[in-house]
């Protein structure tokens, strides 16, 4: 009877499993070329955003080469962005875009074949690095827009929450263990640069193989349109203002958990660690937002998302230990996806309303954007940098992020207002004046 019922419970998870891979495959085949492309891809972002940033400490002891670095990547991006704008008309998008994607490991061999870890090498491995995003990130949101509509957007980034919460789950674990065993020269004979530079060659690999799925899908070319102007809808730039608010936030979050773990908690394993509690329920309920709700939902999953950060942000100011650090990660794994998952979607509504009304390249919309991100990340290390200038680093570790946290609230705000606008407007309601 044991049997029976395990075999039963057992069956039944397989057939909800078939179940929702058959629901997977009811969307366009470039929608999930995207998806599965995107899910490869997911494991390498953990290892960039986190553990290069604790390569950078380990060999420099030096915090502010690891903000050099990160402003470094910022300014690449939106300058590779508006390459990307020009070389969409010439060169076949998915090929810039795996270009993206492989970047990212040579930015990484550049940096670890670098004998002495000063900041020139820093930058130069940062710039690298932020073409890699530039690329990636521009083809990418292209893509994504074009292969998807309102109508899908929820599932569409919720099961890309969903992959990457799981990355951050399997990835800072494993590889956290591998560089933690080779530190206390368990294996490779403690010698720790080795082990990253193996690190190294996996990002390279599954890149390789993310571009593989890539090439199969069936993109039509972007059209040859100006895809640069300095005017634009009253809406668009209320848009702007919320991805400033966004840049904050990022400009400071890639950084802060290996300094604040690598300050208080201690190696590379406890980072792994940390990352990975709480993830996989973290994941499920992703998927399960993705799959079930709808648009009107996108406000309550965004402001959760700004809310939780806020939270984690007052764990660490006022415990400012081992313990703020966990609770401040613990609220990071699920706040930072709740927040994609509810600002992309409302992003790309706006777009798909300016292009139209404005008659113009969606292209142009996602290259403004970024600009928008990057002032609002160029705020988030400029802040950390003040901070730490004319007070302290203690100070800037400890108060920070509980700063951006509460100016990221305004965010809900603005959403909001770009919300209830697009409702009026796709009703036929002529919208009150912004």
């Amino acid at each position: 009877m044991n049997t029976l019922s395990k075999s039963k419970k057992s069956s039944g998870f397989a057939g909800k499993a078939f179940s929702e891979i058959r629901h997977f495959r009811t969307y366009p085949h470039n929608m999930q070329v995207l998806l599965i492309t995107n899910m490869l891809y997911a494991f390498v972002l953990p290892v960039v955003e986190l553990f290069v940033g604790t390569y950078i400490i380990r060999n420099s002891s030096e915090m502010a080469y690891v903000i050099g670095y990160q402003l470094a990547v910022y300014s690449g991006i939106p300058l590779t962005f508006l390459v990307n704008g020009f070389l969409m008309k010439k060169i076949k998008i998915t090929w810039l875009y795996a270009f993206g994607m492989l970047l990212s490991g040579i930015s990484m061999a550049v940096m670890m074949s670098l004998e002495t870890l000063d900041l020139g090498g820093i930058v130069m491995a940062g710039l690298i690095m932020g073409m890699s995003y530039g690329f990636f990130w521009a083809n990418r949101d292209f893509l994504a827009l074009n292969s998807t509509n309102d109508g899908n957007r929820n599932y569409y980034y919720g099961l890309e929450s969903f992959f990457n919460t799981m990355a951050s789950v399997i990835v800072p674990y494993v590889i956290g263990l591998f560089l933690g065993a080779a530190a206390d020269k368990g294996i490779l004979g403690g010698d720790i640069d080795l082990a990253y530079k193996i690190v190294t060659l996996c990002v390279f690999v599954l890149t390789i193989m993310a571009s593989c799925v890539l090439s199969r899908g069936k993109f039509p070319k972007p059209e040859n349109r100006k895809f640069i102007y300095f005017r634009f809808d009253k809406l668009w730039n209320r848009m702007m203002g919320l991805a400033g608010l966004k840049g904050i936030a990022q400009g400071y979050i890639v950084t802060a958990p290996s300094m604040l773990v690598m300050t208080f908690v201690g190696n590379e394993s406890t980072l792994g660690v940390l990352q990975s509690i709480s993830a996989i329920v973290s994941a499920v309920l992703l998927y399960i937002l993705g799959r079930f709700t709808s648009p009107k939902h996108r406000i309550w999953i965004f402001s959760a998302g700004l809310l939780l950060f806020a939270l984690g942000g007052a764990f660490n100011t006022v415990l400012y230990s081992a313990t703020g650090v966990i609770a401040f990660m613990l609220c990071l794994v699920l706040a930072r996806p709740l927040m994609d998952m509810g600002y992309f979607p409302i992003q790309m509504r706006v777009i798909d309303y300016v292009s139209r009304k404005e008659k113009r390249s969606s292209y142009t919309y996602i290259f403004v954007h970024e600009l928008g991100l990057y002032i609002g990340r160029f705020f988030g290390c400029g802040l950390f940098i003040v901070i730490t200038l004319l007070i302290s680093d203690v100070v800037a570790l400890r108060y920070t992020i509980l700063i951006i946290g509460v100016i990221q609230l305004l965010s809900i705000a603005v959403a909001l207002h770009i919300t209830k606008y697009l409702d009026k407007a796709e009703q036929g309601v002529e919208p009150r004046a912004l």
